[in-house]
């Protein structure tokens, strides 16, 4: 007899992006380990990105209770919806760029919403699914963040029925990037701080993404801690054919901070330098740019071998990935991001293509690289070795024999990471 798994998400098919990836194929494959997921998500939410081919891989027989979820950013688009969409992205314009009405937006979110602005549907849905979870003898609730508000649902599911309550953390909590963006008083960075430590404190079992974030959360819990990473599948996808051009591809957002200098200064160098590139290459920018990266590559003058694509589908991504000659995975140069683990970073894995990263030292992202031979890490002093890298993939590249060589990577398959998940419930 399978168990009953109730698992509340705020992100769920059509939403996209990367937050709705993981528990869409963790529910997937948990039939397979004995469970039955029951899903609890909004009825109307505000996605700030929409990719409706993830509604293909919702199963017909999957039980998906959907209630209704009141958002200010609904609101606050009538003062600015150009802002209230890219604050709901996460994006969010460097101080001296900020307009009065974005940092009145930020204030207002920051300190009115917290521990966000889906906090709304905490108590609403609590009243719910107290009634629910005891008419269907349900004995496991799962809820993943952020947003963050998710995890007081159960926090109070589990002080009211003693159920079992395993806490998903895709992100950190207050020592992620954007949330020092939010103009914080000090009574409300305390309020954050003090709702992080009841659920952390009083969930059965945390799970985190990264071995960065399990450190930094058994500073603040004794409570048990599992690392269980994003990671692959299985894509059903044509056969691609190899773009004819060396092609550097970075899918996904590229934001104001993640702007690397470092790789346009190179690029920029081996255009004039070498015989020969300035002809072969092209820089795929597939996702959101911010105007800062774009003027960034103007100023090395690198604009007119930009092709920049947008958002696309998740199934177009793995395209580009799979054809592309070279992939870019770029991180904040901070101590902040060394617990960020890309979800693209697995799918780039799988592609047979090489990475090259560049983010902050000493980041679990350098670590699983190495581990498992998929492509070359940087830090942003790593001027001489970024530059030969690129210039020894392009020989490659040249002489038809670029490829990556991966080892050990069966073990971030969504499937052997939902056995890891079956485990603990």
């Amino acid at each position: 007899m399978r168990k009953k798994v109730l698992i509340i998400t705020y992100y769920w098919p059509p939403a996209g992006g990367p937050g709705v990836q993981r528990w869409l194929k963790f529910v997937k494959y948990l039939p397979d380990f004995k469970a039955e997921p029951i899903v609890f998500v909004p009825e109307n939410p505000n996605y700030p990105i929409i990719d409706k081919s993830l509604e293909t891989e919702v199963a017909s027989d999957l039980k998906v209770i959907k209630f209704p979820i009141s958002e200010p950013y609904k609101f606050a688009s009538w003062f600015s919806k150009e802002k209230s969409s890219t604050i709901s992205k996460g994006i969010i314009s460097e101080n001296k760029r900020q307009s009065m009405v974005e940092k009145l937006m930020l204030f207002v979110r920051g300190n009115f919403f917290i521990p966000d602005a889906r906090v709304g549907w905490v108590k609403p849905s609590t009243k719910f699914l107290l009634k629910y979870i005891l008419e269907n003898n349900i004995k496991t609730v799962i809820t993943t963040g952020p947003p963050h508000s998710v995890h007081l649902i159960g926090l109070h599911l589990r002080r009211k029925l003693g159920i079992k309550w395993l806490a998903d953390f895709r992100d950190p909590w207050t020592t992620i990037g954007y949330h020092k963006q939010l103009k914080l008083t000090k009574a409300s960075q305390k309020k954050h701080k003090n709702l992080e430590k009841q659920v952390l404190s009083n969930a059965d079992q945390i799970i985190v993404t990264s071995t960065v974030t399990k450190k930094e959360f058994q500073g603040i819990t004794g409570q048990p801690i599992e690392v269980i990473t994003n990671g692959y599948d299985d894509e059903v996808s044509e056969k691609v054919e190899m773009d004819s051009k060396f092609t550097l591809s970075h899918i996904g957002s590229l934001l104001s901070k993640r702007n690397p200098d470092i790789l346009w200064g190179i690029l920029s160098k081996l255009i004039a330098d070498i015989d020969g590139f300035k002809d072969d290459f092209q820089l795929n920018l597939v996702g959101f740019v911010s105007e800062n990266v774009l003027q960034s590559l103007n100023n090395y003058n690198l604009s007119n071998y930009v092709n920049k694509v947008g958002y696309v589908s998740h199934k177009e991504s793995v395209t580009y990935q799979k054809k592309s000659q070279l992939l870019l995975l770029i991180e904040i140069d901070s101590e902040d991001t060394k617990c960020i683990i890309p979800g693209k970073l697995f799918e780039y894995m799988v592609s047979n293509r090489p990475i090259v990263a560049v983010g902050p030292k000493g980041s679990d992202v350098e670590r699983i690289l190495k581990e498992t031979n998929t492509g070359n890490y940087f830090n942003y002093t790593e001027s001489d070795s970024l530059k030969k890298t690129i210039l020894e993939h392009y020989k490659a590249y040249k002489n038809n024999t670029l490829k990556s060589h991966p080892i050990g990577l069966q073990k971030y398959h969504r499937k052997a990471l939902t056995q890891s998940l079956s485990q603990l419930l």
